[in-house]
């Protein structure tokens, strides 16, 4: 196959001076295609991008004119990289590679892609352009990933039945908290980007997914647990990091084993202290305390927002990290609004 070229030579599409490969609207394939595509010259240069390719790449600035590893390099390992210059470059493979690419900033959530690499004549035996064609599978593995652990997630729910909308609210409270300190950055929270905030989203509610193990007479006892019943009951933090030890993110492992920890390192299961704690289950601690006051369970009233917020401050530098709740005090009005706008009673009305 090959695809008619209107103009033979490139030709400058701007007064930037960018060159662009000008293709016949009538047998361009690629203008209105849902598949991003670029177009490099034998030097890497980006020659042309569809429509797709630039509301895909909306973050990358001038994708005409500019190298393709300039942009992409990061997106790929070092060993795809060496094969894509093999086959543009040598003719590897025939031409043609296929393989996946990663692309991640700070603000955007991570995008895998399938990359396939082509001609843009086919039959040519030294072709000078080639096809770049990229087909985002993100949300299709991301489904497939968390649907397997959701199952897992509801499991431990028909465990401990008391717990309402408790999950969905401890979520929110993290995200919310992750946001905050996002906004912040700087070298206490460089870890915090968009992946972070995606994914403690969705993994800061797996942190009880360890009651599975959990013996029902111990987890809905009324009443206070006796000291051989507390220790059977802590050791849902271990089964949780045991039965997310294949998630592929390790912080939904640091979530189930650490989010009973204490800042002054009289926490449990390894008792931790202070920065030695994942950030991820410090945030989770927080919510998950918060959200826990503000319940009412079969041992205890519910308490007020204001009455749950002043025994959090209380413990800032004994059971939470001290900086979160300097900026827990900025937003708490929020994670009220998210426990009221998921309210167990709402629920059940």
């Amino acid at each position: 196959m090959s695809y008619v070229i209107e103009e033979a030579n490139l030709e400058p599409l701007d007064d930037s001076g960018n060159e662009g490969l000008i293709l016949s609207s009538s047998h361009n394939p690629f203008k209105t295609s849902v598949f991003p595509v670029l177009i490099l010259n034998k030097q890497l240069k980006i020659i042309y991008s569809n429509e797709s390719c630039e509301q895909m790449f909306q973050g990358f600035s001038n994708l005409l004119g500019s190298y393709f590893f300039d942009l992409f390099g990061k997106a790929f390992s070092l060993e795809d990289a060496r094969k894509i210059r093999d086959t543009i470059i040598n003719g590897g493979n025939g031409f043609s590679w296929k393989g996946t690419a990663l692309l991640k900033t700070r603000e955007t959530v991570s995008i895998k892609i399938r990359v396939y690499i082509f001609p843009l004549e086919m039959d040519l035996k030294a072709p000078s352009d080639f096809v770049v064609m990229f087909d985002d599978f993100t949300e299709e593995s991301k489904k497939l990933l968390r649907s397997v652990f959701l199952s897992l997630l509801e499991a431990s729910k028909l465990k401990d039945n008391d717990t309402g909308k408790h999950i969905v609210r401890v979520n929110e409270y993290s995200k919310r908290l992750s946001d905050e300190l996002f906004k912040i950055g700087g070298d206490s929270y460089k870890r915090i980007d968009a992946d972070f905030i995606d994914n403690i989203g969705f993994l800061a509610a797996m942190h009880d997914v360890g009651k599975i193990g959990t013996p029902d007479d111990i987890l809905n006892k009324e009443g206070p647990l006796s000291d051989w019943e507390w220790a059977v009951m802590r050791e849902h933090t271990k089964n949780g990091a045991f039965i997310l030890s294949t998630y592929p993110n390790p912080m939904a492992k640091e979530i189930a084993l650490s989010h009973h920890e204490k800042w002054n390192g009289t926490g449990y299961p390894f008792q931790l202290e202070g920065e030695m704690i994942p950030l991820a289950a410090r945030i989770v601690t927080i919510a998950d305390v918060y959200d826990a006051l503000r319940m009412e369970r079969s041992y205890k009233p519910a308490l007020s927002h204001e009455v749950a917020i002043s025994k959090i401050i209380e413990q800032s530098g004994i059971h939470f990290d001290p900086k979160l709740i300097n900026i827990f005090k900025g937003i708490m009005g929020d994670f009220e609004k998210i426990y009221n706008s998921n309210s167990d009673e709402a629920r059940r009305d």
